[in-house]
């Protein structure tokens, strides 16, 4: 590992946590998104990675959706973050129980606006039912459907059901996004090439009904954006 790559890890590890702090305690969730945001803002600045965003006029201010994006790096959901900006959503993230327990990430984790997501547990209802509380309270919900990252060649992995039934359950208009940018290998350069600006690319797709059974989420979801 290169001194650069050291030095990178120790200062999102720092980000992070001083975050993660910040966002401890009663916070309004206008607040919290603010906080992720500077958070986004400033660790993407520090890797030199700026955010090009298509079809932002796609998105109605303030209405809530459930926001289903593709996923390939760590850094996706700070990409997304950057999608949502200046549109009044207040989102709250599915986050694996993994991450709740992460050294790296858990305190942010924990603190940012999330629900968890354990699927060791013996039934899914108390995650559907803390689903069905926050959209009452006028919060967003943003999934990654393939459940983890991809990281094969495939352009997806395969669609999990929950986003589909969180959609349902809530009544939420499903609003596709798509990190065209394969952010891994964006921050795989940023990590090798201190002095070099990048760009990563996420688009916003149309709507697709909750109530659309014309074929899987996971199609749907290609043909919002031509993918194969």
């Amino acid at each position: 590992m290169t001194l650069h790559r050291i030095k990178t890890a120790l200062y999102a590890l720092y980000l992070t946590n001083k975050f993660g702090f910040k966002l401890r305690g009663e916070h309004s969730a206008n607040d919290v998104t603010k906080l992720r945001l500077e958070y986004a803002e400033t660790l993407l600045s520090h890797l030199k990675i700026s955010i090009n965003v298509e079809g932002a006029d796609k998105i109605n201010k303030g209405q809530l959706y459930l926001i289903v994006s593709n996923h390939r790096s760590i850094i996706d959901p700070l990409i997304v973050e950057m999608a949502l900006k200046k549109t009044g959503i207040n989102g709250l993230w599915v986050a694996k129980k993994e991450l709740y327990n992460s050294f790296f990430f858990g305190m942010f984790t924990r603190n940012a606006g999330t629900v968890l997501l354990d699927r060791e547990a013996k039934t899914m209802n108390g995650f559907f039912t803390e689903i069905k509380k926050r959209v009452k309270s006028g919060y967003s919900i943003c999934v990654f459907a393939e459940g983890t990252r991809n990281k094969t060649a495939d352009t997806l992995a395969e669609f999990k059901e929950g986003a589909q039934i969180i959609a349902m359950k809530n009544r939420l208009p499903i609003l596709p996004v798509y990190i065209e940018t394969n952010a891994n290998e964006a921050l795989e350069s940023s990590l090798q090439n201190t002095d070099r600006d990048l760009t990563a690319s996420i688009i916003v797709g149309d709507v697709i009904d909750y109530k659309d059974r014309s074929d899987t989420l996971q199609a749907l979801y290609k043909s919002r954006f031509d993918l194969n």
